[in-house]
């Protein structure tokens, strides 16, 4: 069974059409790029998905469930994570505090429920190890830590609740070169334990190594659903400009 099935999506602002239609499918294990213009919806469609905007039309299900009149809360209750741009990090505070945000494990003493602390710091050092993750101390703020660890903390508050699908939008966009690949082989990992990943990405080079199928909006449609193994980057990009002719130098110019 597809895991998260979105079909007919539409959503206006007002009077600006964002989205027409759109449909998307994820399987378990699977790897879906969302590439496009700036414009083209995408970020929109990943935030119908997980419960931040409320479509005009069309049906989102999770395993078989309709999930459209689920709040985000409850949407992240059943197995959607998305990790923003922005990361929504808590720079000031350390690791442990970052991954358990808002979810926080507690313990009672004398009938009272208290942060159990303890239990944070041994659940993310268990989360970071799992990830392979290289941090200097998860007792650091993550505010000192480079682009591509602040990325692994962001993935570890993501996956310490068991999600099905992690949407992860323009995840190596700020990060040196050095520090992609590691993002890129964490993507690998959560493909290899069974999570649907959604990537946001204007770095086609990114969504070419790593992704199972692309799909392109434009102008608010699905334009393209292509499968990574049998296209190129001149593909993906005419898909994207709605050009057949894309010559290498525009290719190049687009490639991230």
């Amino acid at each position: 069974m597809t895991l998260l099935d979105i079909r007919g999506i539409s959503k206006s602002f007002g009077p600006v059409d964002v989205l027409h239609g759109v449909d998307l499918t994820l399987n378990a294990g699977e790897v879906v790029g969302l590439v496009g213009d700036n414009g083209a919806g995408k970020s929109t469609l990943m935030k119908i998905v997980t419960g931040m905007y409320t479509a005009n039309t069309g049906e989102i299900k999770l395993d078989g469930e309709s999930i459209l009149n689920f709040s985000p809360g409850e949407r992240r209750q059943k197995g959607i994570e998305m990790i923003y741009q922005d990361l929504a990090l808590a720079r000031q505070q350390d690791v442990a505090a970052n991954i358990f945000l808002g979810r926080e494990p507690t313990r009672s003493i004398m009938g009272i429920r208290f942060v159990d602390g303890s239990a944070m710091k041994r659940d993310a050092q268990a989360m970071i190890d799992r990830l392979g993750a290289r941090l200097p101390a998860i007792n650091r703020p993550v505010g000192s830590f480079s682009g591509g660890q602040q990325q692994s903390v962001a993935i570890a508050r993501a996956l310490t609740f068991d999600p099905k699908i992690v949407i992860m939008d323009e995840p190596t966009a700020a990060l040196a070169v050095r520090e992609v690949q590691g993002v890129l082989d964490l993507i690998e990992q959560l493909k290899a334990e069974g999570i649907g990943v959604i990537l946001i990405s204007h770095r086609l080079n990114d969504v070419l190594s790593v992704t199972d199928r692309i799909v392109v909006l434009r102008h608010g449609q699905a334009a393209a659903n292509l499968i990574t193994s049998q296209t190129n980057m001149i593909e993906v990009v005419s898909a994207i400009v709605g050009g057949g002719d894309m010559d290498h130098a525009a290719a190049h110019e687009l490639r991230g």
